[in-house]
């Protein structure tokens, strides 16, 4: 069947099942789809060629994009300059060591391709394999030993499909997205801090707040985001850690992967189309999934959170500073599209669910022990608050300014008598040991 759809002689509508994969099936882009898709097929190794999902994605974002003008650059390096100076007053984390940058939708693509990848490339093996491991299960056996030997260019077509959708997820993401750190994970190399000028105009365009001001607290909120992961190195390759650990685990459901292909019509590719969009190929979480998704939600949350506190207490003297943070939460809990298409792509939706919480606790932090305090928590993960100090932030406050020493000492006390008792001996009581009472 792949050698007569790529041959073009097939009964496949190519448009239909373009449509079907999330691809665009427009005649220039349907060429270069089946163009690296006979590449993937005479391609060796097992490996999976990302500069397709690289050129899908420049390609998505270049559609509409307008270039950087003088006006805007010198507005918005003024803007930083001043965001740097703020944030000096607001955290204990030292400036950058470069320059932020202003980068076009199609530069923030290139600039954050080799981390999206990164996250994505299990999903994709894991969908490769499946789909090898059905064709050979289900293959009768004088065709085995044929299917076996193309396996190899199964999981090449396999894996060109997934970065391509990748390609135009990520593509999409670039029109959304206003900065570098917007997402919440380290997209950027450490130190590096971004915005995207045609994004950010996009943004304040429907929030009657002068520009200058939207620009300003943008700034300063990206600055946050990067001083956090460049003081707190082993942030970065934590997360992304949890985040291919939670992705390695994602299992494709075989059996409803071997339903589609059974009852598969080329004329209708609608159902196909459905399960791609719905993530019903991947099966349901497990329990260890779960309390991995758990921690690195918490994880997402306490970093969101402190960067929204950070940018609070920076950002007091904008009048519309609430304003544009609330409209910020609104945002980043309702998700764009292409963020959506990302969730469903790998099985992983990026937006914290307790950023409200995390954004309350560091408050509470920031006033019982003060900015150095707080900020000192991020010295090791060990140190960090847990997802029950999200809940209940006053034992971890009462730990950070030893207001639970006296309770701690009374708990000892009650302990230790009761040992006492269990081990048939009668705590002495007041007067008992020789000495007369208090009192």
């Amino acid at each position: 069947m792949l050698r007569e759809l790529l041959s073009g002689a097939g009964g496949i509508d190519p448009s239909s099942l373009a449509g079907a994969a999330g691809l665009p099936n427009d005649p220039a882009s349907l060429a270069a789809l089946f163009g690296q898709l006979q590449q993937a097929m005479n391609r060796g190794g097992d490996g999976i060629d990302w500069d397709v999902a690289l050129r899908q994605g420049e390609e998505r974002a270049a559609s509409g994009q307008q270039q950087i003008t003088d006006e805007q650059r010198a507005r918005l390096d003024q803007a930083f300059q001043v965001a740097a100076l703020w944030l000096d007053e607001a955290v204990d984390f030292s400036a950058l060591p470069t320059t932020p940058e202003l980068l076009t939708r199609r530069a923030w693509v290139a600039a954050t391709m080799p981390i999206w990848s990164q996250l994505a490339e299990p999903v994709a093996l894991s969908i490769s394999d499946a789909l090898t491991r059905v064709m050979s299960e289900q293959a009768p056996e004088e065709m085995r030993a044929m299917i076996e030997g193309a396996s190899r260019m199964m999981r090449g077509i396999g894996g060109a499909l997934f970065a391509m959708q990748l390609g135009q997820v990520v593509g999409q993401l670039a029109t959304e997205v206003v900065s570098g750190g917007d997402i919440g994970i380290p997209l950027l190399e450490d130190g590096r801090a971004a915005i995207l000028p045609q994004n950010a105009a996009v943004f304040g365009e429907g929030l009657d707040i002068p520009t200058d001001q939207v620009e300003l607290y943008l700034a300063v909120r990206e600055l946050a985001h990067a001083r956090l992961f460049r003081h707190a190195r082993w942030l970065r390759l934590h997360l992304i850690t949890a985040i291919t650990a939670f992705a390695r685990g994602i299992d494709i459901d075989l059996e409803r992967l071997e339903q589609l292909a059974e009852g598969f019509d080329p004329a209708n590719t609608e159902e196909l189309r459905n399960a791609v969009v719905n993530g019903a190929l991947i099966r349901p979480k497990s329990g260890a999934q779960e309390a991995a998704l758990a921690r690195l939600e918490t994880m997402l949350a306490l970093v969101e959170g402190w960067v929204d506190a950070a940018t609070a207490d920076a950002t007091g003297r904008l009048p519309k500073s609430d304003a544009i943070a609330e409209s910020i939460r609104r945002r980043r809990a309702s998700g764009g599209p292409a963020e959506s298409a990302f969730a469903t792509l790998v099985g992983l939706e990026l937006r914290p669910r307790r950023l409200r919480e995390a954004t309350a606790m560091w408050r509470a932090v920031t006033e019982a022990v003060g900015v150095e305090a707080r900020d000192a928590l991020w010295s090791h993960p060990d140190l960090l608050p847990t997802s029950e100090d999200l809940d209940d932030p006053s034992r971890l406050i009462a730990r950070l300014t030893g207001a639970d020493t006296s309770e701690s000492e009374a708990d000892d006390e009650f302990d230790q008598a009761l040992e006492q008792l269990l081990r048939g001996e009668t705590p002495a009581a007041p007067g008992e040991d020789g000495e007369e009472p208090k009192g």
